[in-house]
């Protein structure tokens, strides 16, 4: 698990108390409540572990990304229990201490450090549930549809060892609809002066990479579009480029890093390396496949 917590509201509401805030109903997912209380929670969660700061740059971005994540969550619950996948409160209990060790928490107090942080605790369990719950069904699918091949793998191998002869970036990226690019200038500011790029893909960008942290790996030359290529070959390591229009969307690139096999000393992944990347491909396809014709399918209802 990435993160402690991924979410935070669409509808800011601190300025509510408590017990108005959970009488309001933010939206509706196949007639299940997302409630304001639990925006406020998911806001106060989302503060707590990325530090991101809620501010007239970040905000817009913020609150629709946010929405669509609580509505996946609930999607994504609900598509599980249809397979008779269930999470029972050992599994979670376990994954909290899970974090508990990682975070540097004493064992037992995760739910005294997330009241503290005005985070109710079923926030975090709801999260766990359904990013297990995704997860199992993922896994499920994928074993139904047949596992890799040695000759796949064989394949990829070969591929990977003729690329070292050519040129590449190590890039990452952040995609942005249209209709959520309404405060990208905002966004670069952001990312020029917070080093954390990783971190806003995960929580902002459209882009299936955003699993990854925006991470697309190296890229050879001339894979990439031409407007996004000749950015990159302006660019020096370490810089985030202007946002780049291409489709229906906007890209800005971050260059990482610059292979040159006439400089550079190539390396060569191994077939367990090979593997493990064409499997989480595969399984990452799936999701987002299997996550989009959810959205398409379900009666979402938002409330102003």
């Amino acid at each position: 698990m990435k993160k402690l917590f991924a979410l935070l509201g669409l509808f800011v509401i601190l300025a509510l108390p408590a017990q108005a805030a959970s009488l309001k109903i933010v939206a509706l997912v196949n007639g299940e409540i997302i409630s304001s209380e639990d925006f406020q929670s998911q806001l106060n969660s989302f503060v707590m572990n990325t530090k991101i700061p809620l501010n007239n740059q970040t905000r817009g971005m913020i609150m629709q990304k946010v929405l669509n994540q609580c509505i996946d969550e609930k999607l994504k619950i609900q598509e599980a229990l249809k397979n008779d996948i269930t999470i029972t409160d050992e599994e979670i209990d376990a994954q909290i201490r899970h974090l508990e060790k990682k975070a540097d928490i004493p064992n037992g107090q995760m739910t005294k450090v997330l009241r503290e942080a005005g985070v109710n605790p079923q926030t975090l369990r709801d999260q766990i549930k359904s990013d297990l719950a995704w997860l199992r069904l993922i896994r499920k699918k994928y074993a139904m549809e047949g596992s890799l091949t040695q000759k796949e793998i064989n394949e990829a191998l070969e591929e990977a060892k003729k690329d070292l002869d050519t040129p590449k970036y190590l890039v990452s990226e952040i995609f942005i609809k249209k209709d959520h690019a309404k405060n990208l200038s905002d966004l670069v500011y952001n990312l020029r002066n917070d080093n954390r790029f990783e971190l806003y893909a995960m929580q902002f960008s459209d882009s299936p990479s955003a699993a990854n942290g925006g991470n697309l790996g190296w890229v050879n030359t001339g894979r990439l579009p031409l407007a996004l290529e000749g950015r990159l070959k302006k660019m020096k390591p370490g810089a985030v480029s202007d946002p780049v229009q291409i489709g229906d969307g906007y890209y800005i690139l971050k260059l990482n890093q610059t292979f040159n096999p006439k400089t550079d000393k190539p390396q060569t992944p191994s077939a367990k390396e090979i593997r493990t990347l064409l499997e989480n491909q595969k399984m990452e396809a799936l999701s987002k496949k299997l996550l989009q014709e959810l959205r398409q399918q379900a009666v979402i209802e938002i409330r102003s």
